[in-house]
């Protein structure tokens, strides 16, 4: 009997939860709940991969960098000692082989990251889709190229052999599509591009390959909501798709939507502000620090090592974000080492310091009050209490690390995740902050590199 009534309590409770209509306007949507799992998982990759990936140079900017008005002179350059001069831009296309590329072998990669969730490219400014749009006759993955449904293939991949989120990126505006050329310089009053291009592809995209995150980006940051019919797609999104109770979504809809609406808020690229936030928002960064795609022309210094990567992450998930780390392939379809090797750095490092990452939430401190490098995080737990976890960017160089913002009880203990043994510690002056003293520990003993967590149960704020 009690299976019974637990059975029909259940079914109430989804009942009540899809039964929620969102209507059209910001107010309806923005009151929409971020499903769980987003916050939950922390670390996601951004994936950027198109056309762009053929002249691999500068960045995936190279087409309105090589052809806009003021135009970078290094590429053009580039472009003319080596193709031919009436080289265009989609001639790139046909050698967008992607001969290299194994969705399997890219699953596998972002299952030993650790990430939660992956965002991929599904069409940038240049507006090629990487899957076969009905909407973009002869300038697709499926009909130039690649002569495959990347997106399709991908999605089968990640969702086969791990139990990561496949999401979709779709950059809503082109450089140089002629109807959004002509909508933009009408001032947004004629609408042929957005009816025509854009939202039947993502309508189209949803439904195809029913994507966990729906993340919208521009080329121009132009375009009221009403002009991108915004709210009515997300209200389409929330309320019928097939993925209407999980889908996330991200804040780039309109010219005015940035930090202000949809689900979370990436700001800007790279947004990292270092202070707890009142909104779920995302650090969306890339290994290489100048490019998004993959670059022929880049040397060792421009890429993040794995501790300027934990880094980052610890003041992100400190502060209320998740961070999205970008790699860009090569046109064949590799991931390069270099990012591969920095994928599997940080999935080993999680794998030691996951306990203080996954589920937890900001804590009344973010960084430490006394110590420089150290960041927090918190959860409940039933037999511990608070246990909060310091994130040590480097390894105290004196005998007693000095933590200013616990408050311990005589019940706290203080450990380092991945290491067995209890730390000594005292209470500092007046019951205010906490004394670690740090062992004695050869280096090879260390449970990882690059950043460690100490684990503190029993705090008292």
């Amino acid at each position: 009997m009690a299976i019974h009534w637990l059975l029909i309590l259940i079914c109430c409770i989804g009942l009540h939860f899809s039964s929620t209509k969102y209507t059209p306007d910001w107010e309806s949507l923005d009151s929409r709940p971020l499903p769980k799992w987003y916050d939950e998982t922390k670390f996601g990759i951004f994936i950027t991969w198109g056309v762009f990936a053929v002249p691999s140079f500068s960045s995936e900017w190279f087409w309105p960098h090589w052809k806009s008005k003021h135009p970078n002179h290094d590429i053009v350059n580039f472009m003319k000692r080596n193709y031919r001069p009436d080289f265009t831009y989609a001639d790139f296309a046909a050698d967008f082989t992607a001969e290299f590329f194994d969705p399997d072998e890219w699953a596998d990669i972002f299952k030993a990251s650790g990430a939660g969730y992956v965002v991929f490219t599904t069409k940038h400014g240049g507006g090629f889709p990487n899957w076969p749009s009905s909407h973009s006759f002869n300038w697709n993955a499926k009909s130039v190229g690649p002569n495959r449904d990347i997106v399709g293939d991908l999605a089968e991949a990640i969702r086969n052999r791990t139990d990561i989120k496949f999401g979709t990126y779709y950059c809503l505006s082109e450089w140089f599509n002629p109807l959004y050329l002509k909508d933009r310089n009408s001032n947004f009053t004629t609408t042929d591009f957005v009816k025509t291009k854009a939202m039947p592809d993502l309508y189209e995209l949803v439904s195809k390959y029913k994507p966990e995150i729906v993340w919208a980006d521009t080329v121009d940051n132009l375009g009221p909501a009403s002009y991108w019919t915004s709210k009515e797609f997300l209200a389409w999104l929330y309320n019928e798709s097939p993925v209407k109770d999980t889908v996330v979504t991200n804040d780039r809809w309109c010219q005015d939507c940035f930090c202000k609406h949809g689900g979370f808020k990436t700001c800007s690229d790279r947004f990292n502000p270092g202070v707890l936030q009142k909104f779920k928002w995302e650090n969306c960064m890339t290994i290489d620090t100048h490019s998004w795609g993959y670059r022929r022309n880049s040397n060792i210094d421009a890429y993040l090592s794995v501790h300027d990567i934990i880094s980052t992450f610890a003041s992100t998930i400190s502060c209320g974000g998740n961070m999205l780390m970008n790699v860009g392939p090569t046109k064949e379809g590799k991931i390069m080492p270099i990012f591969e090797e920095r994928l599997r750095q940080f999935g080993q490092w999680l794998k030691v310091n996951g306990e203080g990452v996954y589920s937890t939430v900001p804590w009344s401190h973010q960084k430490d009050t006394v110590t420089k490098n150290i960041w927090y995080t918190k959860r409940k737990m039933e037999s511990e209490g608070t246990v909060v976890y310091a994130f040590l960017l480097s390894w105290p160089t004196d005998a007693l690390l000095n933590l200013g913002a616990p408050i311990p009880s005589q019940q706290t203990e203080v450990s380092m995740l991945g290491y067995p043994d209890k730390f000594i510690w005292k209470a500092g002056p007046g019951g205010q902050g906490i004394h670690v003293t740090i062992p004695i520990i050869p280096w090879n003993k260390l449970p990882c590199e690059w950043a460690w967590v100490l684990k503190l149960t029993h705090i008292s704020n």
